[in-house]
């Protein structure tokens, strides 16, 4: 220890930051170098450089010298927007019949934030808690199914026995976890609801309100049981109607037509979200729906084990690009899919942002401009100039990929 000199300390310190003089940190962990930066909380569109320190933002500047930061993305070419949010999917693996492991879903999706939709009830939040989210780089947080087994059972209706709809256990788990449990999550679909008609949804509805007033109700909504209007008018403002757009039978648009209801559930508040998936989005109710003021607020893609192998392609970047080339532009697409669900998710201050003071979440995309074309879950098709191209994602300033961060297990 005698040998310990001040020079060896001090070339200890150089070590630590390369290139850095006189043992001087760089200012920034990382910088985000000549990317068009996209975003919309800001009213932002134009060429900026990103700076990273300690997982925040900490600047978005233009041309900001490559020497301010330890690691440097070249974003030139690329748009470069804040972490992407996905307020519908299914991440919790092994447990959920159908869910997926978030951070291997990484170089797909160029998504930082997952809400998993009712993949665990009150009998498999603990474990989705503790096994799942706490060791995810990739923020994860979730409804709680008022199912208690959650989707474990799946392909099988988790609410033809009304019995496992367990009111006080779910508002107990939703309200014990309120950091990263959003509510509850009910799907009213004829085939998962069987003779029970709306008590699953009135279930969940009272599990949330007895969790307390921030608790929302996540509704799937399918081929919906009974009237169509009688489930609509049933959901709060706040809560969320997911696969707004589905041609799954008894849903919001009937020849043509929103139904009057889902005209008045998006005009008192309720998030009309798109959750497309392998079978719940359809062009033909999409467009009219669009055209007659009920378009979404909330991009989402219902991403898991069954819908990520259909020719839907229901992996966030892609959902996006459908929207992009069917009556909205850049900038509203990407904060549908940022900071319009990170407003829902109310959790993390500026999340969905590249404000100073944010989550350094990154997405950094590429716009390929090129005939393509798109296909709902119902075989119908549409034809496209330009889609967006997952480059590189950033979480809390750690790029996923090569070259690892050290240490490798934070954050």
């Amino acid at each position: 220890m005698n040998d310990l000199s001040r020079r060896a300390l001090l070339g200890g310190a150089a070590l630590l930051a390369p290139g850095a003089a006189f043992g001087q940190a760089p200012r920034h962990d990382l910088l985000i170098k000549g990317g068009e930066v996209v975003d919309p909380s800001q009213t932002l569109r134009g060429r900026r450089d990103v700076a990273i320190r300690n997982g925040l933002v900490t600047a978005v500047e233009a041309d900001m010298p490559a020497a301010s930061a330890t690691q440097v993305i070249d974003a030139s070419g690329k748009l470069v927007c804040p972490g992407l949010v996905d307020l519908h999917a299914h991440v919790y693996p092994e447990v959920s019949a159908i869910g997926l492991p978030a951070d291997e879903l990484v170089p797909f999706t160029a998504t930082t934030t997952y809400v998993s939709a009712g993949d665990a009830g009150s009998s498999t939040f603990s474990l989705f808690r503790h096994a799942v989210m706490a060791r995810s780089r990739t923020r994860l947080l979730g409804f709680c199914h008022i199912a208690n087994f959650g989707l474990a059972g799946f392909p099988v209706g988790e609410m033809l026995n009304i019995d496992h709809a367990m009111v006080e256990l779910a508002a107990k788990t939703v309200a014990e976890n309120r950091d990263v449990c959003l509510g509850v999550k009910v799907r009213m679909t004829q085939e998962v609801v069987g003779t029970n008609g709306l008590e699953p949804l009135r279930r969940a509805i009272q599990a949330a309100a007895l969790a307390g007033p921030w608790a929302r109700v996540m509704c799937h909504i399918g081929n919906a049981p009974g009237d169509i209007e009688a489930v609509l008018d049933l959901l709060r403002p706040g809560d969320i109607l997911t696969h707004a757009f589905s041609g799954a039978g008894n849903n919001t648009v009937q020849n043509g037509r929103v139904v009057p209801a889902a005209l008045r559930a998006k005009q008192r508040g309720v998030v009309i979200d798109v959750g497309h998936g392998g079978g719940s989005f359809d062009y033909t109710v999409f467009e009219p729906a669009r055209d007659q003021g009920f378009g979404p607020d909330v991009i989402s893609s219902d991403l898991h084990a069954v819908s990520g192998n259909t020719p839907g392609l229901p992996f966030l970047p892609w959902v996006m690009s459908k929207f992009l080339n069917n009556g909205y532009s850049l900038d509203q697409v990407v904060a549908m899919a940022t900071v319009a669900p990170a407003r829902f998710i109310d959790r993390v201050e500026k999340l969905g942002t590249l404000q100073v003071g944010a989550p350094g979440d990154v997405s950094i995309l590429e716009l390929v401009r090129e005939p393509v074309e798109f296909l709902d879950t119902r075989n119908n098709r549409r034809q496209g100039t330009q889609w967006l191209k997952p480059m590189q994602t950033v979480k809390a300033g750690r790029p996923f990929g090569r070259p690892f961060p050290s240490p490798f297990a934070w954050p």
